[in-house]
């Protein structure tokens, strides 16, 4: 185990898990003094009966929402967070509930700044450090189990007009109570069940091999791996098997504690920038690069990228397996569980770059976008803690393997 000199590690959000956590939101509410809350969601959790839950269970101590904003989109930008926190001054609300996935939490987080700062322009929060005192009361209940945005100190929201993706990093941005509840994801569908339970392996898995890195990172990011890896393809085959919800939701948490405090790499790099460029999922992103992170730092990071055989694959699968096998062999196991997902899915959850399709069928990465995306990524914050540099060569190289799907010739990486 690496023992850094110096390291900071801090999740101060009380989480509640458990089959039926949130009929414990009556008092978490008045826990934290939250009389006027909003809630956050979009419509699709709305449309699915999941703020029916949560209202039934505040209704048991006669607390009722001040306002509902149920119009968050998939791909929410900065107007989304102005227009919230337009409505929270309106109705004279005291606290939020963000119910949803990560573009709803991000947006909350968003609109938490501006209410709490008495600001009108986010862009001034830009960047780390720069949210310097406690927000207003939070509450968060994921409804997908990938960001684990309720316990990061994050939050990434979309700029539309200048085609980027703006980072906020704070301790204050840390929800001050999580909610998990197996119910706010058993509705979710195979496919994005599929590309969520991805995003969070990303975060784990480049939590426990980038610079980062930390002994209480590494534990929690191993654990979700291993959740992850026992439950992902079993719950897109079952939908209705809720522990196994409540498996990947819990994973799902830990890999953002995990990521919060150690950081991520040129998987989440890659991504904020296709997503910038081409508005494609997070989670679509970053299931299609993670064999491509971890075959650009293995000469870096071999031994980590082969530790992590063991919750990848079980222990069976790492006693057999020669110490130097290991890293090729977790990138195995890994483009592997691509393939079954996709398999599962009836072949809607992506492998590359160029199977990537929006609803209509058009496809949203076309080729001739990779060079924008490169240009961009340049400018991501994510790269500093990868392992090894990317020059703009580097990153067309990366790219143009991921939109065919070939594995990356690991002999023209350069050795910084």
């Amino acid at each position: 185990m690496q023992l850094p000199a110096y390291y900071e590690f801090c999740n101060s959000v009380k989480t509640i898990v458990g089959h039926k956590a949130l009929e414990q939101i009556p008092q978490s509410l008045k826990a934290i003094n939250a009389q006027r809350p909003m809630i956050i969601t979009d419509k699709g959790v709305e449309q699915a009966g999941l703020i029916k839950i949560v209202q039934a269970a505040m209704q048991k101590s006669k607390l009722k929402a001040a306002a509902l904003f149920d119009n968050v989109p998939a791909d929410s930008d900065v107007k989304v967070v102005n227009e919230v926190a337009k409505i929270y001054r309106a109705k004279k609300c005291d606290s939020i509930i963000a119910v949803g996935g990560g573009s709803v939490l991000d947006t909350a987080k968003g609109a938490n700044i501006l209410v709490s700062e008495n600001a009108t322009d986010l862009l001034q929060f830009v960047g780390y450090g720069n949210v310097k005192r406690k927000l207003r009361p939070f509450v968060a209940v994921p409804t997908t189990a990938g960001t684990g945005s309720e316990v990061t100190s994050v939050a990434v929201i979309a700029n539309h007009e200048k085609n980027i993706k703006m980072a906020f990093g704070s301790l204050f941005l840390l929800p001050d109570i999580a909610i998990i509840d197996s119910r706010m994801t058993k509705t979710l569908p195979p496919t994005i069940t599929a590309f969520t339970g991805m995003d969070a392996l990303t975060h784990a898995v480049e939590a426990y091999f980038c610079l980062a890195k930390n002994p209480l990172s590494d534990t929690t990011a191993l654990a979700a791996i291993q959740l992850i890896a026992q439950n992902l393809v079993n719950v897109v085959k079952k939908p209705s098997d809720l522990d196994g919800r409540l498996a990947l939701a819990l994973a799902s948490n830990l890999a953002g504690m995990a990521f919060s405090n150690s950081m991520v790499g040129l998987v989440h790099n890659i991504g904020h920038a296709i997503g910038g460029v081409c508005g494609v999922p997070h989670g679509v992103c970053m299931n299609i690069l993670l064999p491509y992170g971890l075959e650009y730092n293995m000469h870096k990071r071999s031994q980590y990228i082969g530790e992590l055989l063991y919750p990848l694959a079980g222990e069976e699968v790492y006693n057999k397996t020669q110490k130097k096998e290991r890293p090729l062999k977790t990138v195995e196991y890994i483009r592997k569980l691509i393939q079954d997902l996709h398999d599962a899915t009836d072949g809607k959850h992506p492998r590359f770059l160029k199977e990537v399709y929006d609803r209509s069928g058009k496809q949203m990465i076309p080729k001739e976008k990779l060079p924008d995306i490169a240009k961009t990524a340049m400018s991501d914050p994510a790269q500093f803690y990868n392992p090894e540099d990317l020059d703009y060569n580097d990153y067309i190289m990366v790219l143009e393997a991921a939109w065919e799907g070939i594995p990356l010739d690991r002999k023209k990486i350069k050795k910084g």
